[in-house]
């Protein structure tokens, strides 16, 4: 039975040596969604991911797989629950003396037993469903920093994950190759249905994809808003939440 949550946050707080980030955070992410985490710098975006992907452990609360607490659960738990996600990182995090095909191939080898031929299928599908097929034998540095992003969520889906993580997915690209990445994740949560979290400040990518989004205050250290994006932008109340959904759509509208 597939659980309707399989990621919740219960009361959590965050804090770096004593130092609180976030705190009372309290939300669900539904299986087959995409959920984003929206917000300006500072608003302590990557900290939660961090605590939702086993990284750093709340000062407070709980989170929750599928209703197993993750910090509480017994170690093989913990690793369980770890090879049911996948984590792209806002730099993709090749490592740059390997091929792409031998990047995606890493997971495999390391936590299956699939015989050699059988990898070097799975690396060649893997590659195909994020539009790689040909780079095999290419390298991180040889290839443009969109395709570095797709190389890495193939590597991401290597053992079928059912939750991918994005951290900042469109940093570091080109419009058109952020909205390239914005339609590969819509295209694969179709074909895949998985569930997917996203951490990211593009306003494009926010309206272009989510499903739910919560808003991350920078001075109230916590979750102001949870909600469709463009439910948000026309309902609430909140200044803060309303500056930032219309970041680019005001100044446009001053340029006309």
């Amino acid at each position: 039975m597939i659980h309707e949550y399989p990621v919740s946050i219960h009361d959590v707080s965050l804090a770096y040596n004593n130092t609180a980030v976030l705190k009372d955070m309290d939300f669900s992410v539904k299986h087959g969604e995409i959920f984003v985490v929206m917000g300006g710098s500072g608003s302590g975006k990557s900290t939660l991911m961090k605590a939702m992907v086993g990284l750093l452990q709340p000062s407070r609360g709980r989170v929750l797989y599928g209703g197993t607490s993750f910090w509480e659960a017994q170690p093989d738990v913990r690793r369980h629950i770890l090879r049911r996600i996948g984590i792209l990182y806002q730099r993709g995090a090749l490592w740059s003396s390997m091929t792409l095909a031998e990047n995606v191939a890493l997971p495999l080898e390391e936590f299956t037993g699939l015989k050699p031929w059988e990898i070097r299928d799975l690396v060649g599908f893997k590659l195909s469903l994020v539009g790689l097929s040909g780079f095999e034998n290419s390298y991180p540095s040889q290839i443009s920093g969109g395709m570095v992003k797709r190389a890495a969520l193939a590597r991401a889906m290597a053992l079928d994950p059912e939750i991918l993580f994005f951290d900042e997915p469109s940093a570091g690209l080109d419009p058109v190759s952020a909205r390239l990445l914005d339609e590969l994740i819509l295209e694969l949560r179709e074909s895949l249905h998985t569930t997917i979290v996203v951490i990211t400040h593009d306003l494009e990518s926010i309206f272009s994809i989510a499903d739910s989004a919560i808003f991350l205050d920078s001075i109230d250290r916590t979750m102001i808003a949870w909600g469709n994006p463009r439910d948000l932008l026309e309902r609430s109340e909140d200044p803060r939440v309303r500056r930032f959904l219309t970041r680019g759509r005001l100044e446009g509208a001053l340029e006309g």
